[in-house]
C-alpha cells in the first residue's frame, strides 16, 4: 500500500513538471487574457456612441448653468455695490447735518447768557424814563431773537417742555417733587432749556418733574 502511494505521488509530480505542460501554460494565460479583452471590447461596442446632437445639448446645458451662476454673482455684486453707495450717501448726509454740532454746543452757552441777561432786567424799569437801560434791554432782546433765527435756519430748535409729559430722551430730571396744580409725570419747572439738532437731542432740558403727593 505504501509503495502504491509513492508511485502515485511520483506520477503526479512528473505530470505537473512535464515540459509539455510548462510550454502550454503561458498559451493558456494568453488565451484567457485575449478572451477577457474581447469581452471588454464587446461591452464597449455595445454602448451606444453619443451623437453630435447629444453632445451639443450637453454643452448647451453646461453653458446655461455657467451663465446662470455668473448672472447670480453679478446681481449680488450689484446689490452689494448699491448698499455700499446708500450707506456712503447716508454718512455724507449725516456729516453735513450733524458736523456742526460741536460748534452749536459752544453757541448754546452764548444763547444761555443772553437769555439770563434779559430775564434779570426788571421789566418795570424798562421805560422811556430810563433810556439807557431800555436801549440796552432792547439790544439784548434783538440779539437773542436773531441768534434763535440763526439756530432755526441750521436745524437747531429750542426745547422748553414746561407742562409737557416727561421724556427721558429729551429731558433730564434734576428732582421729583409734588407740585400743586401739576399732573404727576409732567415737567413742573424748567431750569435750563434744551436743544435739538435736526430732530436729534443735542442738549436735554434740565427740569423738575411733578410727582404724586404723599398720602
Amino acid at each position: 500500500m505504501a509503495s502504491w502511494c509513492v508511485r502515485a505521488v511520483r506520477q503526479s509530480y512528473s505530470l505537473v513538471a512535464s515540459p509539455a505542460l510548462i510550454r502550454t501554460y503561458p498559451r493558456l494565460l494568453c488565451t484567457a487574457t485575449q478572451q477577457k479583452n474581447g469581452q471588454r471590447a464587446e461591452e464597449d461596442a455595445e454602448k451606444p456612441e453619443q451623437s453630435p446632437a447629444d453632445k451639443t445639448l450637453e454643452e448647451k446645458t453646461q453653458l446655461e448653468e455657467q451663465l446662470k451662476d455668473m448672472t447670480e454673482k453679478y446681481k449680488r455684486a450689484l446689490a452689494d455695490t448699491e448698499n455700499l453707495r446708500t450707506r456712503s450717501q447716508k454718512m455724507i448726509e449725516d456729516a453735513k447735518l450733524y458736523g456742526i454740532q460741536g460748534f452749536c454746543k459752544d453757541l448754546l452757552e452764548v444763547a444761555d447768557v443772553l437769555e439770563k441777561a434779559t430775564e434779570s432786567v426788571p421789566k418795570e424799569e424798562v421805560t422811556s424814563q430810563n433810556p439807557h437801560l431800555k436801549n440796552l434791554y432792547d439790544g439784548l432782546v434783538m440779539t437773542e431773537v436773531q441768534i434763535q433765527k440763526v439756530f432755526t435756519k441750521h436745524g437747531l430748535v429750542k426745547i422748553n417742555p414746561n407742562g409737557q409729559k416727561f421724556d427721558p430722551y429729551e429731558h433730564e430730571a434734576l428732582f421729583h417733587a409734588p407740585v400743586e396744580g401739576k399732573e404727576p409725570g409732567t415737567v413742573a419747572i424748567v431750569t435750563k432749556v434744551g436743544y435739538k439738532l435736526h430732530g436729534r437731542t443735542l442738549r436735554p432740558a434740565l427740569v423738575g418733574v411733578a410727582k404724586a403727593p404723599w398720602k
